[in-house]
């Protein structure tokens, strides 16, 4: 009987949707930004890249590379290949079909490119924590944007002439005291600042990747130990709470 019931119960439950969700999961409803590559190291959250040996910055490369490799190649994802979609702005993914990230939008941050962790210029990745069911609220009136976003991003977005491309979770990275704002150096993210709202919401569907942005640190000053805090900009993201960052990730950048 026991055995029976127990039978029941699964059939009752779907694998690919969870049953506490938004702010009723342990996760909630802010979600979180992770960088790629990381150290092999628990805990730490430093890029230490040395441009001058082979040996080492190649250890980086490997782990951007692998961590890429579902994006290139579909069959890594099951269902990806079944289901794959090109989408943009005009023409979000039709039901049942997943978004593809094109790995060639990346321009220089490419492996073909050794993501210029040779050039003491590196590509750092970003994505978007998944949280089932969560539906940004954009920034989509450029007269209406908030005022610690960064003055480039704003310009930015009110240089945009597409209003459908306004629906956008952008991001933004910089120095995380004054001291690092003036080590950072300049920066392009790559293919734009921001992850495409085509993409959302995530529903677990067979096959979806999340969007990446990868962001060039293009002279960053070197040897030294730079501190970096990147944010996700959405109406309902909050960037802190009770003292703590949110919508955000740091990590520190130590270029040889």
């Amino acid at each position: 009987m026991f055995s029976v019931v127990l039978w029941i119960f699964f059939q009752t439950l779907d694998p690919r949707t969870p049953t506490r969700q938004l702010e009723h999961s342990l996760i909630g409803t802010n979600p979180g930004l992770g960088f790629r590559p990381m150290s092999n190291e628990t805990h730490s959250t430093l890029i230490h890249i040395n441009s001058k040996s082979v040996e080492e910055y190649s250890v980086w490369m490997r782990r951007l590379a692998d961590f890429l490799d579902v994006y290139k190649k579909p069959g890594l994802t099951p269902g990806r290949g079944q289901n794959i979609a090109t989408c943009n702005y005009e023409n979000p993914p039709g039901k049942g079909k997943v978004c593809d990230v094109d790995v060639k939008a990346f321009e220089l941050c490419t492996e073909e490119h050794r993501f210029y962790f040779d050039r003491q210029a590196p590509c750092i990745f970003l994505k978007l924590n998944k949280i089932y069911g969560w539906n940004p609220i954009f920034y989509d009136d450029p007269n209406d944007l908030p005022s610690d976003m960064p003055d480039w991003l704003q310009f930015h977005i009110k240089n945009i002439t597409n209003p459908h491309e306004l629906k956008t979770v952008w991001v933004s990275c910089d120095g995380e005291t004054t001291a690092d704002k003036e080590l950072i150096g300049p920066m392009s993210y790559w293919p734009i600042p921001g992850f495409p709202g085509y993409f959302f919401p995530f529903e677990n569907s067979e096959g979806y990747l999340s969007p990446l942005v990868a962001m060039h640190f293009r002279r960053p000053a070197k040897s030294i130990v730079i501190n970096i805090l990147c944010k996700a900009w959405a109406k309902n993201i909050v960037h802190k709470q009770n003292g703590v960052n949110r919508g955000s990730v740091h990590f520190e950048l130590m270029i040889d």
